[in-house]
């Protein structure tokens, strides 16, 4: 299918890595990226050191046009995301004015003054652009590093959702392609994937630039159940469909359900 730019999450946390936390901040933003008509290249989950976080942001800017961070922002002294990416990119960190605006008005609504572990948050890298956070402390930074738009979120899904649609989108509004993308899907019961497979195949090639992929849910010997989802992308949203819905027609067809 047409691919917009291309992007990289990095999740950070030791958190996920030990696995008290389930990542669902990449599963969410690779959706709505994918969505979008951004190509998802590279998800990374990295501790909370400096070096490994300077290695995975130098890795997302390798390969991508678009890299978001999400975790490590708090007041805390794990949170060292800003401090991080300051380092990746040889800036200083620095107080920012309306970061700290941002962090002192919403702890006024709280009846509650700012101390050092707060005013800590509103430290950003030299030239970075703070993110307003509609429903958290902590505001998100917005760089640009080259050609490449740098995006830094909360790890809190909540936050990271809300400062994703108000503010992220509209800024890589003008790297989009413009295209609407939907996922049209079936599911299959009784049919173990192998078999699938080669009528998947053929079935796709009633849209070549489509995106499909089948989901194995069941058990492949004993009750086998399958999704099969199919991406597509046209200059407007029933044209997509109508290529994505061509794709699984047949492929009900090849299986005997037309």
């Amino acid at each position: 299918m047409v691919r917009g730019p291309s992007a990289s999450i990095l999740t950070i946390g030791n958190e996920l890595l030990i696995g008290r936390v389930v990542d669902t901040n990449s599963s969410w933003l690779a959706s709505r990226l994918t969505l979008l008509g951004v190509k998802v290249r590279l998800i990374l989950t990295v501790g909370d050191t400096v070096d490994d976080i300077v290695w995975g942001i130098k890795s997302a800017l390798r390969v991508s046009d678009i890299v978001i961070t999400t975790g490590g922002l708090g007041p805390t002294d794990d949170d060292i995301t800003m401090e991080a990416i300051a380092a990746a990119l040889h800036r200083p960190l620095t107080l920012d004015p309306e970061a700290r605006r941002l962090v002192e008005e919403f702890y006024s609504k709280h009846g509650q003054g700012l101390s050092p572990e707060r005013i800590k948050m509103a430290y950003l890298p030299a030239g970075a652009r703070p993110i307003p956070n509609p429903v958290g402390a902590a505001p998100g930074a917005h760089l640009r590093v080259g050609s490449t738009e740098v995006f830094v979120l909360p790890g809190v899904p909540r936050e990271m959702q809300a400062m994703f649609e108000s503010y992220v989108v509209e800024a890589i509004r003008y790297m989009l392609p413009g295209l609407c993308v939907v996922e049209e899907g079936i599911t299959v019961t009784g049919v173990p994937e192998a078999d699938i497979a080669p009528l998947l195949r053929k079935a796709a090639r009633m849209c070549p630039d489509c995106y499909v992929k089948s989901h194995p849910k069941g058990h492949e010997g004993a009750a086998p159940r399958i999704e099969v989802k199919v991406l597509s992308s046209a200059e407007d949203c029933e044209q997509a469909r109508s290529k994505a819905r061509r794709v699984l027609d047949e492929l009900e067809r090849l299986l005997g359900h037309g």
